[in-house]
């Protein structure tokens, strides 16, 4: 009987774990918390996005780094298959905007629950491993605290990013695959904040069906519609999140960013819109005619920057005034700052290069017998329930491979 190792009981690893498992593998799974799944526990602000129920290709256009890599592992373990792989174990799903699957409970824990039940015939070593055992370029084992040894004939590395380094994502894949001579390229966070400098004082406003636009040196990088929220910091959000994964070429502060506030309507439009509302409300101060217009919250803000006086009468304002509240509201700016800290990243982009990595089997070109999974690999993508399926993906398919390569 096989015997294999893998390292990290998140979502990679237990997927890994309970298919070597089922395929007749002796598994022992390796993992240094006390309890399986911390971080997929907390995805989705702890609904879990769990995937996301799209084709191939669009799901290939939503990852950021190396699409190319996932197309094998995709055809072993696809969205679909995901989902079939729940819903058989009693886990209703539903598919909310934007194709994000989630359970129907909302609980993120029945999904931890779902993966830990099907890993659960493996042997679970709660300890942490501290290095790879490498003999004459095959895997050989395991080491852990005190230099105990464990032999298998297959490693499967599952140990996530370094985001979230307190679900115990602390970059020790990273760590075991230089040891292994891989390149592990440079870690940035991925799906994050960002801090501006603004002086907004908007934090907690929460803003829908807008388009968050930006841009390096007069290129679009990112456009897209959706939702986003202002912090005590800065921006955040699924929009803000994915626009962050685009933004690595340069230092976050050489963006420009600006919002649509009104996206459904053209220039010409929202004047149109904008003079309906000043009719109604032509006897009013300007102060006091934009509430049909904006989030309360927004509207002293925009007041202060259309330059116009907000005891100003209504039917006093002049077309070239009017135009420069359209401006506005069609091009809100920002002033990006920072990311966060990694550690508050979603996800890291960077890790494991996958030009030393088998793409159609998850091992290494280097190390025979050694495998890598989910979040340490090189590979992200955007906001959606993308990343999770990676894991899901590439755990089931280096689990496969580890199989049939005996």
């Amino acid at each position: 009987m096989k015997k294999i190792a893998v390292i990290g009981g998140g979502a990679a690893g237990l997927i890994a774990a309970g298919t070597a498992h089922e395929l007749g593998a002796s598994v022992t799974l390796f993992e240094k918390n006390a309890k399986l799944g911390r971080k997929v526990a907390i995805t989705g602000k702890g609904r879990c996005n769990v995937t996301n129920n799209c084709s191939e290709t669009e799901f290939m256009s939503n990852v950021v780094t190396n699409p190319r890599f996932l197309y094998s592992a995709l055809s072993v373990f696809s969205p679909a298959d995901t989902m079939e792989f729940f819903e058989s174990r009693k886990v209703k799903l539903k598919t909310e905007r934007g194709n994000r699957v989630f359970p129907v409970s909302d609980r993120a824990y029945d999904i931890v629950d779902a993966l830990g039940a099907y890993a659960s015939k493996c042997k679970i070593i709660h300890e942490a491993v501290t290095s790879l055992v490498i003999e004459d370029g095959e895997i050989k084992g395991v080491c852990v605290a005190g230099s105990k040894r464990y032999d298998f004939d297959a490693v499967i590395v599952c140990t996530g990013g370094a985001s979230y380094p307190l679900t115990g994502s602390t970059g020790d894949g990273y760590r075991f695959a230089k040891e292994a001579g891989h390149t592990v390229t440079p870690l940035r966070p991925a799906l994050i904040p960002i801090d501006t400098d603004d002086g907004y004082e908007l934090a907690g406003l929460s803003l829908k069906n807008v388009v968050l636009n930006v841009s390096l040196n007069g290129k679009k990088v990112f456009s897209d519609i959706g939702e986003m929220l202002f912090t005590h910091s800065g921006i955040s959000g699924p929009l803000v999140l994915s626009a962050s994964s685009l933004m690595s070429k340069a230092k976050v502060s050489e963006y420009t960013m600006s919002i649509d506030l009104k996206p459904a309507l053209d220039k010409n439009a929202l004047d149109k819109r904008i003079l309906s509302d000043f009719e109604k409300y032509k006897q009013k101060n300007f102060g006091n005619a934009l509430s049909d217009l904006l989030p309360i919250k927004m509207i002293p803000l925009v007041i202060g920057m259309s330059g116009i006086s907000e005891y100003k009468k209504v039917y006093d304002i002049s077309r070239e005034e009017r135009l420069k509240i359209v401006d506005l509201l069609k091009a809100f700016p920002l002033t990006p700052l920072a990311f966060r800290h990694l550690d508050e990243a979603i996800v890291t982009s960077g890790g494991v290069s996958v030009k030393e990595i088998n793409p159609k089997t998850m091992e290494s070109k280097l190390v025979r017998g050694l495998y890598f999974a989910g979040e340490v690999l090189d590979v992200d993508a955007f906001t959606g329930g993308f990343n999770l399926q990676i894991a899901f993906s590439t755990g089931r398919c280096a689990a496969l491979s580890a199989i049939e390569d005996f």
